[in-house]
Order: C-alpha cells, then structure tokens, then sequence
C-alpha cells in the first residue's frame, strides 16, 4: 500500500507545524480579527464607522534570492519581517494602515522547526507594522525544491479613506525630497551581491571585512526597515504629497512613480552617507555607480515629497522616531525627454 508520506508529503508534520505556530499567529490579532487559525479563510472585520470612503489598498511580494543567506547560514528567523516589509511598505506609501496579512511558505519537505522560525519572523513583522496575521498556506511539494529550500509569498491588505489617498498629483516643483535611511539592502539586488560577493570575491558569509564590524553573512540578513507606523504618524501632522518606497530600481526606477507629468527630482548624492556594504559591492564588483542606484536602495529606504515649510519640523519628528532622516533633493520642473531623476554632486 502506497501512501502520501512515502510519496513526500508529510501530512502529520502539517498538523504539528499549524498547532505549534497558532500561538505567534494570535500574538498578532487585531480586535477585527474574527476568525482562529485554521479555518478555510480568514475573517476581518472592516471597522466603517472609521472611514467616510474607505478604498482597500492590497500588495503582494516575496523576499527574493535574500532567502539564499538565510539557507547559507541557516538562519530562519528573520526573512519573514523581511516578507512583511516588501508588501506593508507598499500599500503604506498611499497612506492606507495596513491591516491583515496572509503568507504563502513552499517547500519540498516541511522541516517543522525551520518552518516555524519563518512564521516567527512574519508574526514579528506583523507586530512592527500593526497588522494581523490572519491565514496563510504551507505547501509540500516533493522534487520541487532542493533539500533543505523554501520558497515565500506574502499578501497585504490596507485601507485609507478616499479623500486622504496619497497618489502624489499635487506634488510641484520647489517641494522637498525627504529620505529615511534603509537598514541595509532590504530585499532587493541580493542576485547581483551574492555574484560579486561570494561568486568574485570568494568571501562566505564568516567572512570579516573591516567596514563592516560584524559577519558579512549577519549584514546581508539584516531584515528590512518596516516604515508603516512612521508614515501613518507622520502624515497625520505634516502635508505629505508623495511617498515612493525604494525597492527593486532603486531611487532611479521607484520615485519617478509618484510623480506627475512636468516634474523631475534634484538628488544630492552627497546628502547622506552611503553604507558600506554598498560601498563594498560596488568596489569588489567594480559596478557602475549608475547601475548601483538602479539596483539598490543606497541607504535611503522611504522617500517624502513635502512643500519646503514642512521640512524641519518633519525631520524633527523622524528624529524623534529614533530613525535617520535627510533633506536628499528637491522636485524642479522637467521638460519632455529630461531624465526623471537627476543626480547632483
């Protein structure tokens, strides 16, 4: 007799996993939250009392090759925040308070305690950015992933009311571009690092380079910066016309996306310091400076578009957050075939 666990799938070891996550699950409930662990959906409550026009604001994304470090250093804990982060930056940067999430964990042998230290670092990102983890789906999936490999997707959902939506049409030139630092590489660019790092360069993940002051391996997995209780904060206190979160095209590709037509943005590159493992990637692999901003963050994670009046007391209050702020550019006018964003010295 043939079974499913002689075919791969383990069905037990599904039981086990749901029963031992359901408590880091509940850790993240909201009072919306209407349903347990284990249901065939998840149930929230929209609270419409709170909204004149409530619009939903959905996000999906995944942590990308960073999964690789967390398989080289075995190393499971963190790479959920990172899951979190990539979808709740974005639905966060239209203003909306992200309020559910769901995630998706692939793999071609569920390994119990490998799976639960992911969804202990979603649970932990859940918290961070005040939303509930409401549902999510584990899949055994025999010969598709190499041993010891998984695979993540996550899901967001927000709401904003319709009249707050921040879309960035009134943003014009003389407005102020504010940047907050990233934590690092978040989750972007990590194929062309791993190729210079550890392909080139020959360095593991032990490795210890001076710039650093830790294990290049425990920079690399350094989980992103979840931006959704500053923005919410801030953009009930200041007249914030645009947020771009700096993903995957760097500052180049992502802030031009809040734009309106007839506007460019002035970036003074000499306005923050660069962290070093950017520095690092771009020496050992000898990249373009051009290409290293349309691949990586560069140390700015969260862009704000505010009129120049705002910008004092915004960066007072970021400060105030315990987070690095700078006054990075500025918006000017651009005429048809400018560049979107124009990097000044």
């Amino acid at each position: 007799m043939t079974t499913y666990r002689e075919a791969g799938v383990d069905i037990d070891a599904g039981d086990e996993f749901v029963d031992r996550i359901k408590p880091l699950v509940r850790s993240t409930f909201r009072p919306e939250v209407l349903t347990d662990l284990g249901g065939f959906g998840g149930l929230f409550g929209l609270r419409a009392d709170r909204y004149k026009e409530p619009v939903l604001v959905s996000g999906t994304d995944g942590v990308g090759t960073k999964l690789k470090i967390a398989f080289m250093m075995d190393k499971h804990d963190t790479v959920g925040i990172d899951l979190v982060a990539m979808c709740v930056n974005d639905i966060a940067v239209s203003g909306a308070e992200p309020l559910f999430f769901l995630d998706y964990f692939a793999t071609g042998k569920l390994s119990v305690s490998k799976a639960q230290e992911v969804v202990k670092g979603i649970a932990e990102g859940c918290r961070q950015a005040g939303c509930a983890l409401i549902g999510g789906e584990t899949a055994e999936m025999p010969s598709m992933y190499t041993d010891g490999e998984y695979d993540l997707a996550g899901f967001a959902v927000g709401v904003v009311d319709r009249p707050k939506i921040i879309d960035g049409k009134s943003i014009v030139p003389g407005d102020v571009l504010i940047g907050l630092a990233s934590s690092g590489l978040h989750s972007n660019g990590y194929s062309l690092a791993r190729r210079v790092l550890f392909d080139h360069a020959k360095l593991s993940t032990r490795s210890m380079l001076p710039e650093l002051g830790r294990p290049l391996g425990e920079v690399l997995l350094t989980p992103t910066r979840i931006y959704a209780k500053q923005i919410l904060s801030l953009i009930q206190e200041f007249p914030i016309k645009g947020l771009a979160h700096i993903t995957g095209g760097g500052i180049t590709e992502n802030l031009p996306r809040v734009f309106p037509n007839g506007v460019q943005a002035r970036i003074d590159r000499n306005a923050w310091t660069v962290p070093p493992i950017f520095q690092i990637v771009s020496r050992l692999g000898q990249v373009e400076r051009d290409e290293m901003y349309r691949v990586f963050n560069m140390g700015i994670g969260l862009i704000l578009v505010v009129p120049s009046d705002s910008v004092s007391g915004l960066l007072a209050k970021v400060s105030a957050f315990g987070d690095q702020g700078w006054r990075i550019g500025e918006v000017v006018p651009s005429t048809e075939g400018d560049p979107e964003v124009q990097y000044v010295e």
